[in-house]
């Protein structure tokens, strides 16, 4: 079972909620549901534990709180609306209005 567009975003120096984000789109509410099954299952086969999972019910954003790892299974109009990949890049942001400012010659 694989998710779509699969990106990881390290947070650990911008918030103390997780070290790590994980973002996947998923093709449908069934597939989400099953993603996020699948995790789940991975996480618990390896020992480790499973804090929450919220969305399953909606099945349009399913996040899996894994403590140092937050995953967000969304499908894609989702993904595109809340565009967290940008929210979560303050590095770019910052790089952006460094080069904005200095521009080179």
């Amino acid at each position: 079972m694989k998710g779509q567009s699969i990106r990881c975003i390290n947070v650990e120096e911008l918030t103390a909620i997780t070290d790590y984000m994980v973002i996947a789109t998923g093709t449908s509410s069934t597939h989400l549901k099953a993603l996020a099954d699948t995790v789940s299952k991975s996480v618990k086969d390896a020992g480790q534990d499973v804090i929450g999972v919220e969305g399953k019910l909606q099945s349009e954003w399913i996040l899996v709180d894994l403590g140092n790892v937050v995953v967000h299974l969304m499908l894609a109009p989702v993904r595109a609306l809340y565009n967290l990949e940008e929210l979560w890049n303050f590095q770019s942001r910052v790089e952006s209005e460094t080069d904005s400012e200095n521009p080179a010659a």
